[in-house]
């Protein structure tokens, strides 16, 4: 007999809703964006991001419901992001989700928001089955996980500092990009020369699979601040293009000799820097060079939605993983 979940998504500026079958199909997925409004401010504002999750979780959860054909009596369990990300966003989703599990009498899921991003990926891939190593990059974290089964994670590398997704954006804005400024620059190095600029790539003394963007961010403001200050124009394309490709180089380095120690031949990638061009396109080349099999998210499951957690919450469910009623928010909490 099939699994119905219900999968809450609020741990940013999206708020979504989505219904899966057997982790694998998704029946819905309905996904409020709150991009235009938080543009103005250059980034995400916690405040207004809680206010609008407040405004737009029922709409979204009846859309998602009403889209799947089903009622709350059709479904099996209530799966809900309930860290990390903004706890103020975090506590919207999980109070709704409680709410509706205690009027239903349904199982309350709690889902890790980037076991959530790893789901992505079986359900571009419903072949996919692990173990297998999977490189999370997103605007708040950037990780090197094995995937042992799926609720079983090992984190194995991290960043120390910025994520990468953080960079993209801070670099984009001194470019002068608008928010977000990922989209931007992958747009702009299209038609940049990725070698124009030499960029450094930091390395962490002691942690060869850990990554650092702090000392890269930095270098790409400075550069453009001492261009400013001579008068000198730098070309954005080619910064967009030298700065993606030195981004690319470092994260797919460190995956591939993470794979090369750990032994693996599946390499995913999952978040929403995998939307990325850039990154999918250099990791594709050299996973094709070693012969892996490379599985990545389609590009409208990248960003955060619904599915991923309705899909990660169907596998958490048939672990017997339950929530009470006291389930809390929480803003940052290891993926293990």
């Amino acid at each position: 007999m099939s699994v119905k979940i219900l999968g809450i998504e609020s741990s940013c500026d999206e708020t979504a809703a989505a219904v899966s079958v057997d982790g694998r199909t998704i029946l819905s997925d309905i996904i409020y964006s709150q991009v235009e409004e938080h543009k103005k401010f250059g980034g995400v504002v916690p405040e207004i991001a809680s206010r609008r999750h407040c405004e737009n979780i029922l709409t979204t959860v009846e859309q998602a419901l009403a889209k799947a054909e089903c009622t709350l009596n059709d479904l099996d369990g209530i799966a809900v992001t309930y860290a990390p990300g903004l706890i103020g966003a975090l506590l919207v989703g999980t109070g709704f989700a409680k709410g509706l599990a205690m009027a239903s009498g349904l199982p309350l899921v709690p889902v890790h928001h980037i076991a959530g991003h790893i789901a992505s990926v079986y359900i571009t891939h419903p072949d996919l089955e692990p173990p297998f190593l999977c490189l999370v990059v997103s605007g708040g974290h950037t990780m090197l996980v094995r995937v042992h089964d799926h609720t079983r994670f090992e984190v194995i590398g991290r960043t120390h500092d910025d994520a990468a997704g953080e960079a993209f954006d801070k670099c984009a804005r001194v470019m002068g990009f608008p928010y977000p400024g990922g989209v931007h620059i992958d747009k702009a190095a299209q038609s940049g020369d990725p070698h124009a600029y030499k960029l450094p790539i930091p390395k962490v003394t002691g942690c060869e699979l850990d990554f650092s963007f702090s000392g890269l961010k930095t270098a790409v403001i400075n550069l453009a601040h001492n261009s400013e200050q001579k008068g000198v124009e730098i070309n954005k394309n080619d910064l967009a293009a030298s700065f993606q490709h030195t981004v690319s180089e470092i994260l797919v380095s460190k995956c591939m000799l993470a794979a090369e120690m750990y032994g693996y031949k599946k390499i995913a990638l999952a978040g929403g820097v995998s939307a990325n061009s850039g990154v999918r396109s250099c990791l594709q080349t050299e996973c094709e060079k070693r012969g892996y099999d490379l599985f990545m998210p389609h590009i409208s499951l990248c960003g955060d939605n619904g599915s991923m957690i309705a899909c990660q919450g169907y596998y958490e469910f048939m672990a017997g993983k339950r929530a009470d009623i006291d389930l809390n928010a929480v803003a940052t909490m290891s993926l293990e």
